[in-house]
């Protein structure tokens, strides 16, 4: 097939027969305005832990850098649109949130590289030319790219919007030495409204299109390697695997139609899981429930972790020995996780009592300091005569959830 229009017709059909809902070509380049956001945003450390964000940020920026024989970017987006309301779990708070691209039995990345390289097959034998496919698997930035192909646009949380799909669309990119013909742009349709900016938990964004990785409770309870910052767990509320919040809230959702893909159907199971179960997780547990979803790539200290937090914004009393269980667990990272939700949730005498006996035996420096964030808790040996008030950081904070006054 040597005429473009033609093979570009007979490449969208193709493309929705492997599963994927919205298609689209772009040249190999980026916006003047995506290069200086992203510049602005590693320039700030925003990135966080990051670093990959920062490495080649020269191809990340200029995809002609990154493959100089690309002609063309072909740029696709599966659906994943939920058929229930996602926000609705953040009212269980003996329940954990796990963001829904997360709910299926298959990574996306496996479902959709695969696809992929069928259709870069299939237009190789009926074309010739040279291509490479890509999903999160190289500095390449689909958004502004998907945008320039007329997939949707950039929204205000810097995700992409569709008018088809509202904001649940999984992106994946080929490009290519064939030159196809192009597509127009998606133009930008937010106007005023800023319901995913007021939306945010932690208030991850400090302005419009602008986020700071490192507030956001996405980056927190995924990439972020170390303990949660403690002026931002209260704010995670029950989230324990990304969070959708401000994919959720935005008003574009309501022309969303539910995914049709069985490989990315939710499971049940991870719906709202119990933090009860959990946080019972092993290694070799962790491993076999999640072994086929994206949450493995966190790996259970990070995970369990997570959960800990959710349990001590639950505010239930009742799971607070299954958290004690786990002051003696091999990973500090859950250790001082666990010390935290118990001085949520345990009376002040009872939780400085418990300081006492643990803090000095402790043998990480993190998880020490976690102990006694809450309390002036006295040296070991001493006893608790009377109930001591909260030691304050230095943010004012006292690290106790405000909502929980236990005497």
């Amino acid at each position: 097939m040597t005429d473009p229009p033609a093979l570009k017709a007979a490449l969208r059909q193709f493309a929705r027969e492997q599963g994927f809902d919205a298609f689209g070509v772009t040249r190999p380049q980026t916006t003047e305005l995506a290069r200086r956001r992203f510049s602005e945003f590693i320039a700030g450390g925003e990135h966080g832990d990051m670093d990959w964000l920062a490495a080649h940020a020269d191809r990340r920026i200029d995809p002609n850098v990154l493959w100089p024989d690309a002609r063309s970017v072909i740029m696709l987006g599966m659906n994943y649109g939920p058929d229930w309301d996602p926000l609705a779990v953040h009212g269980q708070r003996d329940r954990g949130a796990i963001s829904v691209y997360a709910h299926c039995d298959s990574d996306y990345h496996d479902v959709i590289k695969k696809r992929l390289k069928v259709i870069a097959r299939w237009l190789i034998a009926t074309a010739g030319g040279d291509l490479k496919v890509f999903v999160d698997t190289a500095p390449v930035m689909e958004k502004p790219l998907s945008q320039a192909a007329g997939l949707g646009w950039q929204g205000k949380h810097t995700n992409l919007v569709s008018r088809d799909f509202g904001s649940w669309l999984f992106l994946g990119a080929i490009f290519t030495t064939l030159d196809l013909p192009v597509d127009d742009a998606g133009p930008q349709s937010c106007g005023s409204c800023r319901a995913c900016l007021d939306a945010c938990p932690t208030n991850a964004f400090p302005s419009p299109f602008t986020l700071d990785a490192r507030k956001c409770i996405s980056y927190l309870t995924i990439e972020h390697k170390g303990p949660i910052p403690r002026d931002l767990r209260a704010r995670m509320g029950n989230r324990i695997y990304g969070c959708d919040d401000c994919l959720a809230v935005c008003p574009w959702n309501k022309f969303a139609q539910a995914g049709r893909d069985a490989k990315l159907a939710a499971r049940a199971q991870l719906r709202a899981p119990s933090l009860q179960d959990l946080v019972r997780l092993d290694d070799a547990a962790f491993r076999a429930l999640f072994a086929k979803t994206a949450v493995k790539r966190t790996g259970r200290d990070r995970f369990v972790r997570n959960v800990l937090i959710a349990i001590g914004n639950s505010g239930e009393a009742a799971l607070a020995a299954e958290v004690e269980r786990l002051l003696d667990d091999a990973s500090p990272l859950v250790r001082g996780a666990a010390v935290w939700a118990l001085g949520i949730l345990l009376p002040r005498a009872q939780f400085a009592a418990l300081a006492i006996a643990r803090r000095d035996s402790e043998t990480d420096a993190d998880v020490r300091q976690e102990w006694t964030a809450f309390f002036d808790v006295p040296p070991h040996g001493s006893t608790v005569e009377s109930t001591p008030e909260p030691s304050v950081g230095a943010d004012g904070s006292t690290g106790r959830d405000p909502r929980e006054r236990r005497a």
